[in-house]
């Protein structure tokens, strides 16, 4: 699953490729990814253009004269930059045509990805972007505020870092680096995370996302290159899909384990 390093790295490479770029036509060929009336949403969008494009955690938000279209890639939806020539796959559900005949096209084998078209004005307002809690490196989110906020969590911490209300942007890679940086045990109740703990958790993931966008997010079996962009930080993962692996710092083998559901890796020594 895209999480917020690679979200931000296809925002960053977007925004190079098809800024004010006149819309000529949108083809929707899977209506449910859309929010809104699909005929509502092709009349905005045609003989516009997009004139930035703004992150929100896993949020992307494309602007327009009057409206943010918000899109969420979920688990598996990408962008590409082709030709209108190309053709179409089952797994590509919108096209939006450019003048110059290029085209955004987005790709999501599961359809689980949404689209969705606000007024300006609503930005803040609208539930998706309303809900998002702190970003790792915002100077709101303090250790008395993640502390505040799992007071009265009992479930595992790797589960409640997963909660974007919390912290917006981290998903199962990054909540389990974060965890390991921080000597943290990814079964460890929210509730008994200590002021210090949480401390190490905000500065283990703002570095964590920072290096990861720098290195253009992690690319693997779920999250794969698009817009010919490969990430590399799964080169410098230390626990993420390394079981079985020796612990970079301690030599411990690297676990893996199920924290409701989702696959968690951890050293069991470095993180008691």
């Amino acid at each position: 699953m895209p999480e917020i390093a690679e979200v931000e790295t296809v925002r960053n490479v977007l925004k190079k490729q098809i800024l004010n770029k006149k819309i000529k036509d949108v083809n929707i060929l899977y209506s449910k990814m859309i929010e809104n009336n699909p005929l509502e949403f092709k009349k905005i969008l045609i003989n516009n253009s997009f004139v930035d494009i703004l992150r929100r955690g896993k949020w992307l938000i494309f602007e327009l004269d009057k409206y943010y279209l918000l899109s969420h890639l979920r688990m598996e939806g990408k962008f590409f930059i082709k030709n209108h020539e190309e053709e179409i796959n089952k797994h590509e559900h919108v096209i939006i045509t450019f003048n110059d005949n290029s085209e955004l096209r987005y790709q999501d084998t599961r359809k689980f990805g949404r689209m969705k078209i606000i007024n300006k004005e609503d930005l803040e307002t609208t539930e998706e972007i309303a809900k998002q809690g702190y970003e790792p490196n915002s100077k709101e989110l303090t250790k008395e505020y993640l502390k505040d906020k799992f007071k009265n969590k009992r479930l595992p911490i790797k589960t409640v870092l997963l909660d974007q209300t919390i912290i917006s942007g981290l998903g199962n890679i990054y909540a389990d680096e974060v965890l390991f940086q921080s000597k943290i045990n990814p079964l460890k109740e929210a509730n008994k995370i200590t002021l210090d703990e949480c401390e190490k958790i905000i500065l283990s993931a703002n570095e964590i996302i920072k290096n990861a966008i720098k290195y253009g997010g992690t690319t693997i079996r779920s999250y794969t290159s698009s817009l010919g962009v490969k990430g590399s930080y799964q080169n410098y993962l230390k626990v993420h899909k390394r079981e079985g692996l020796p612990c970079l710092e301690c030599n411990t083998l690297i676990k893996r384990i199920k924290v409701n559901g989702r696959s968690t890796y951890y050293c069991p020594n470095c993180q008691k």
